[in-house]
């Protein structure tokens, strides 16, 4: 139980940032090398290395390196224990069939 807290607390801290979700949303679509990560963002590298370490920790990408390349993918079921935890959060007496609250 200690675990499911402490992983869910990591992966919400890691994507309370919008910087960091930004780089979820694009690493969801297809592994990424760090140069290509960091072309939308007006922050240096060291900076989005930086936010990478956070959601490495946090256990939502992986990293590896070949040569002087950086390629970031996001780890499988790395969402599944937040999607899990909001599922916990739902009571059935609130849930249409649409999966839509009543108003």
């Amino acid at each position: 139980m200690l675990k499911y807290h402490d992983e869910l607390n990591a992966v919400l801290r890691a994507i309370a940032d919008p910087t960091r979700r930004a780089v979820v949303e694009r690493l969801a679509k297809s592994p990424a090398v760090v140069s290509d990560l960091a072309a939308p963002f007006s922050m240096a590298l060291p900076s989005l290395m930086q936010h990478l370490r956070v959601l490495e920790d946090a256990g939502l990408v992986t990293s590896q390196k070949h040569g002087r390349v950086r390629t970031v993918s996001l780890r499988t079921g790395a969402l599944d224990v937040l999607h899990l935890w909001l599922g916990e959060q739902r009571t059935p007496q609130k849930i249409m069939p649409t999966g839509l609250a009543p108003t």
